[in-house]
């Protein structure tokens, strides 16, 4: 047993528990209960992320300046989204504050007529702030378009065969007959990206974007080979235009193809949550810490698959440091799997208690577990 005179070092570091608490949230309600438990505990608070929504949030808790800018939405009028700017001059851009699928108007209109160009005009106000390095967190995205949304709003320009301006959506993109990147950004040739994704996927084809997971952002059955289709036609002219070829590299199937365009600009693909890990100094943190937890909204055996809570286990192992896993629920049937990572696997929940009550007294249920826990771990009374 731990000695309870020995003042614990504890790193807190959760995802975003969705549709309830932001991962700072949850960190600080943990946060709460360690000390409740042992008041003179130090406790770092690490806000995880993996990519989807919350990256933006999560990578701004160390420091950095939030840019509100006015883009396109995914079903085409304008709306306020936040980016954000970090100390060494670099950018954030979440595909999920953007063009997310949380996001009701974008919800709004089919998915054949939704557009990412929100994305680029997003990185070009950034390029006229003068930044030259993105990070483009690519979760959570409602579009499914190949990523010409993106590259549109960065100056690149779609025709039909009578040489009609075509908008980059994929019910228009199915009429494409030539592309025009001659007044593509020229700033971006001194631009460099990072496409924060664990999705492996090509653009096109059974394992593509469309087919993969377009039925979750609206595409029905029916549609996937037509959509599927547009996206190849898409890629069979941009490809050659631009003289690289993506559509089969890892990760070029993100975010309904938006890998595919940040391909063509020559980026770099990381895991997510291994981006977020780096850039607020998670392994700083672990030094010289004793416990760390983590947690998520739901944990199963996805989590195992590069998830926040895994990622951030993963350093604290590398570090000598046990993880204990706090989530809003538990896959009974991953405990086995999850348990070969984890010194413990918990959920909140005193007893059955309904969804909507999970959701509105999760920071309260956390901070009673985190307290118990942190009792049990260091034997305290």
């Amino acid at each position: 047993m731990p000695n309870p005179s020995s003042a614990p070092i504890v790193v807190i570091a959760p995802d975003s528990f969705k549709g309830s608490l932001s991962a700072e949230q949850v960190a600080l309600a943990i946060a709460t209960g360690v000390t409740r438990a042992r008041p003179d505990a130090t406790v770092r608070i690490c806000p995880m992320a993996d990519g989807g929504e919350g990256t933006l949030d999560a990578m701004l808790t160390g420091g950095g300046e939030r840019r509100v800018l006015t883009v396109r939405g995914a079903a085409g009028p304008v709306r306020e989204a936040a980016t954000g700017l970090l100390a060494d001059g670099s950018a954030i851009v979440e595909t999920a504050e953007i063009v997310g699928i949380t996001d009701p108007v974008g919800m709004g209109v089919p998915v054949e007529a939704r557009s990412s160009r929100g994305m680029g005009e997003a990185i070009r106000a950034l390029l006229d702030a003068g930044v030259r390095r993105f990070f483009v967190a690519l979760g959570g995205s409602s579009t499914n378009d190949g990523g010409a949304g993106l590259l549109a709003g960065l100056g690149v320009k779609l025709f039909d065969a009578e040489d009609r301006e075509l908008e980059p959506t994929p019910e228009q993109l199915a009429r494409l007959a030539r592309v025009d990147v001659s007044q593509l950004d020229a700033r971006l040739a001194d631009a460099s990206f990072v496409g924060m994704s664990d999705v492996d996927n090509p653009l096109t084809g059974e394992h593509g974007a469309t087919a993969v997971f377009g039925p979750q952002k609206g595409v029905q059955p029916e549609q996937i080979a037509s959509v599927d289709a547009a996206l190849g036609r898409f890629a069979d002219l941009i490809e050659p235009a631009l003289q690289r070829t993506a559509r089969n590299l890892p990760g070029a199937g993100a975010a309904g193809g938006l890998g595919f365009a940040l391909h063509m600009l020559g980026a770099q693909f990381e895991p997510g949550a291994e981006t977020v890990a780096r850039l607020i100094g998670l392994d700083a943190a672990l030094a010289g810490a004793d416990w760390l937890i983590t947690g998520e909204g739901r944990s199963d055996v996805q989590t195992l698959h590069g998830k926040a809570p895994f990622i951030a286990c993963s350093h604290a192992r590398a570090a000598g440091v046990p993880a204990t896993l706090l989530s809003g629920g538990v896959d009974a049937a991953a405990l086995p799997r999850l348990s070969e990572h984890f010194s413990g696997c918990f959920s909140p929940a005193p007893g059955p208690i309904t969804l909507e009550v999970a959701i509105r007294d999760a920071a309260r249920l956390l901070t009673n577990e985190a307290e118990q826990l942190t009792r049990l771990k260091y034997g305290t009374r």
